[in-house]
């Protein structure tokens, strides 16, 4: 299928590494122009290379801090500098800390809605003029499967996520028809998290493999497995793309069936 993303220009955040990688090198395999960012150098340059080789459209990056509104605003300057215009934006931040209700400091609360929802309400507020602009203009948020469905242990997450997608559902209804907005909701995927995390448990001798401690992930997951992120990437790929022209409003689980609401 072909998703006419060709010489189409998108902004993924959070994009050196796990399910933000993996969106940005899917919207390049499809021949789009893709600005990247994240706040560590090294990370982001080894990123840069690899999603470059993905296509044939145009790489840039832009070591940034997304919880900065005046980062943001330069690295959407730098997006729109580079490639002459923007089309897509995809919002994605890595998880917020851990932990119980009554171990969360008030300061913890302030810096996750930072991260997770002032940082798309700044991206956004600084790409929608551009957005605006293209044809094809689309906005695709990337939050979590805690937003429906509280996870232990994660209430930053399961608290704040939800507000993007209240967030969400404005802006679909006030930015149509011009531009789209959607967010994807991802469970478990092999990424670098989750890799640590299963070797870290396989250290502590909790499993005897790491494939024994990748399926105890899987367990309630219908598929009988985790995802691969470049299956995640080709979701996120699909809601930019014209061929998801009328789904707008929409938070759609990738996550193998796990939720049950």
């Amino acid at each position: 299928m072909d998703l006419g993303l060709d010489g189409n220009a998108a902004l993924v955040t959070a994009s050196s590494s796990g399910l933000g990688r993996a969106s940005a090198k899917a919207l390049a395999a499809e021949g789009a122009d893709v600005a990247i960012c994240a706040r560590g150098e090294e990370k982001l340059a080894d990123a840069e290379e690899e999603i470059d080789a993905a296509g044939d459209g145009d790489v840039v990056a832009v070591p940034t801090d997304i919880t900065d509104p005046d980062e943001i605003e330069a690295l959407v300057d730098a997006a729109v500098e580079e490639f002459g215009g923007l089309d897509h934006l995809v919002t994605s931040a890595g998880g917020p800390p851990s932990g119980p209700f009554l171990e969360t400091s008030e300061r913890d609360w302030y810096e996750a809605y930072d991260l997770l929802v002032m940082s798309a309400v700044w991206l956004t507020k600084a790409a929608h003029p551009h957005l605006v602009e293209s044809d094809a203009g689309s906005v695709v948020n990337v939050t979590s499967t805690s937003v429906r469905e509280a996870i232990d242990g994660l209430v930053l997450s399961n608290a704040v996520r939800r507000g993007v997608i209240g967030l969400m559902k404005t802006q679909a209804r006030e930015f149509a028809p011009d531009v789209r907005v959607n967010a994807v909701l991802p469970g478990a995927h092999e990424t670098p998290r989750i890799q640590e995390l299963v070797e870290s448990a396989v250290e502590r001798g909790e499993y005897d493999s790491y494939e024994e401690g990748l399926a105890a992930w899987a367990e309630d997951i219908p598929l009988d497995r985790v995802g691969r992120p470049e299956e995640f990437g080709d979701a996120v790929a699909f809601l930019c793309s014209e061929r998801a022209s009328f789904i707008n409003g929409a938070a759609v689980p990738v996550d193998g069936g796990r939720l049950r609401s």
